[in-house]
């Protein structure tokens, strides 16, 4: 048997020890090609960049507070480009965000923004079917919504809300479209507004009680800035 630990100098046969050595070769005519690179995408990656070279075509690059952008695609931008485009002008210190579904490659999205520190605490409010049929999802987000003391709430829920609070505005994003992707027309509106803000969280979703009892320990978030000293 050999032994793969043995030296390897002493286990190579006569036979095998150099048989193609000393035996002159001609130039080896690959030398001097061009490095040949092929670059893919998958559907969903190529899908989120054409998202999002289409919204940066109509939205201003900065938006202005007391201002609305009332959007209407037809199945070329989705829910999570328009928290992207917030995300290019400020990090967020806290969101919530609702919706009755969601892909895995957007909740892997979602994680990936808050470990590169452009999101703080996220909470998160799904559909009653969320936790059955989107186990994944749900799984793959539990861990990211406890890191910081956020939540996921199960409840009858079919809206569709963002709100989110950050150093330059606060906003609340309104509109048809769940977040993930899909190739239907969708209405959305961005309103740069701290009371509207404050109202889907403090007065709605701060209330809701879910049907899951992962999250027993939540507590409402209290932004930094109505900390007391």
């Amino acid at each position: 048997m050999r032994n793969i630990f043995g030296n390897s100098e002493k286990q190579e046969t006569a036979a095998g020890r150099g048989k193609d050595e000393g035996k002159e070769r001609g130039e080896d005519m690959n030398t001097g090609k061009k490095t040949g690179v092929h670059r893919t995408l998958s559907r969903n990656f190529e899908r989120r960049v054409k998202s999002e070279l289409f919204l940066e075509e109509s939205l201003p690059w900065h938006f202005n507070p007391g201002e609305a952008y009332h959007c209407f695609s037809f199945g070329d931008v989705d829910a999570l480009t328009y928290l992207r485009a917030i995300l290019k002008q400020q990090p967020l210190e806290y969101i919530l965000l609702s919706t009755f579904s969601m892909a895995i490659t957007d909740a892997e999205t979602l994680l990936r923004w808050q470990s590169q520190g452009l999101i703080g605490r996220i909470d998160l409010y799904l559909g009653e079917i969320f936790d059955s049929k989107f186990v994944e999802v749900y799984n793959t987000l539990k861990g990211a919504a406890a890191f910081r003391g956020g939540r996921m709430a199960v409840f009858r829920n079919h809206s569709k809300v963002m709100a989110g609070f950050g150093e330059r505005f606060d906003f609340a994003v309104e509109g048809s479209a769940n977040l993930n992707s899909n190739p239907r027309c969708e209405q959305t509106v961005i309103t740069l507004d701290t009371g509207l803000a404050r109202f889907y969280k403090e007065e709605i979703f701060d209330n809701i009680r879910s049907f899951n009892k992962d999250f027993d320990d939540w507590k409402p978030y209290k932004l930094k800035r109505d900390e007391t000293v």
